[in-house]
């Protein structure tokens, strides 16, 4: 499903390798990555993960969503608000006070969505500062 919610926000998605470290990031010991996984008739039809961060400004963690995904077929069938809403169960259970997330602005249909269910937009970009592999100091 990475490889089709990449194809459907317009970015080339190369899956060599990631499984592993995906797994490793959902299943290690402390899980640095949650998800959840949304069935119809044992098949996958889409998912969401997040990650726990902490704010500077505010002095507390927050919960960074960064993916919520549904398949085409899917959707406006109440699957992508189950996803994000046990996304905030999480939070919650956790004492946290701000879910966070991102999606490209051309998204009309989730900027609708999310502003359905009371989220607010921010006025920030989000900008990608790709790193070689090996940094020396």
């Amino acid at each position: 499903m990475c490889a089709e919610h990449a194809a459907h926000e317009r970015v080339s998605y190369e899956a060599q390798g990631k499984l592993e470290r995906l797994n490793a990031a959902l299943f290690g010991s402390p899980a640095r990555l949650h998800g959840w996984v949304a069935v119809d008739e044992a098949e996958p039809i889409g998912y969401a993960t997040a990650t726990v961060e902490f704010a500077t400004w505010s002095a507390e963690p927050f919960m960074h969503m960064d993916c919520l995904f549904v398949r085409a077929r899917h959707r406006n069938r109440k699957v992508g608000l189950k996803l994000i809403s046990a996304v905030v169960r999480e939070a919650e259970r956790r004492r946290i006070r701000d879910l966070q997330w991102q999606t490209p602005q051309w998204n009309a249909d989730a900027d609708r969505f999310y502003r359905r269910i009371g989220a607010r937009v921010s006025e920030k970009y989000r900008y990608t500062l790709s790193l070689p592999e090996r940094c020396d100091g």
